[in-house]
């Protein structure tokens, strides 16, 4: 597995390098048998160290964890225990989507836009009603069944994800509602 360690303005040493090789290993081997790469960010915010934890497997789950504490060493702690929680509630779930699952999972290219919000609504009426594009980027869209898809927006810990459905190869969404429960629009 390739690591990807780093610091935002902060330095860090060999040896939380080597604590955290050593314990995503050992959770990873755990639970998921074929990770592809982690990245690790250590930042800070005010008076805590944040931990930020990315592991992409190789079927295209992505399991994603984020953890503040006074201590670097706590960060990360805290975030290996929310992805090691992630991966053990998943657990039988990974192992019968790689069961079944021959090849990795399908990817199709698609383009994201994050588009200006108009926050000041006493203002004049725009000349134009076409929103201002602030970004522009390539993503990837995942090809998984509905089941795979609810998994996978968990394991990222995201409010919603766009897929493409395996069962009948229209572009599907999961949403998480504001009652908690998870939505589904197959168009």
């Amino acid at each position: 597995m390739r690591y990807q360690i780093t610091g935002k303005q902060i330095d860090i040493g060999e040896s939380l390098q080597t604590h955290v090789r050593t314990e995503l290993d050992e959770v990873v081997t755990k639970f998921a048998q074929r990770p592809t790469d982690a990245n690790i960010v250590f930042s800070r915010s005010a008076h805590e160290f944040v931990c930020e934890a990315t592991i992409h497997m190789s079927t295209g789950l992505t399991v994603q964890a984020k953890a503040y504490s006074t201590e670097i060493y706590g960060a990360f702690d805290s975030c290996r225990d929310k992805m090691e929680k992630q991966l053990r509630r998943y657990k039988r779930r990974l192992k019968d989507h790689h069961r079944d699952r021959a090849e990795p999972v399908d990817f199709l290219g698609a383009s994201s836009y994050i588009l200006a919000s108009n926050e000041k609504a006493d203002e004049a009426e725009p000349e134009t009603l076409q929103p201002i594009i602030i970004a522009e980027m390539e993503t990837r869209i995942q090809t998984l069944s509905v089941g795979e898809a609810v998994m996978q927006m968990e394991l990222a810990d995201e409010n919603m994800l766009v897929f493409r459905n395996e069962g009948n190869g229209a572009v599907n969404v999961v949403h998480r509602r504001d009652d908690g429960n998870i939505g589904w629009i197959d168009p």
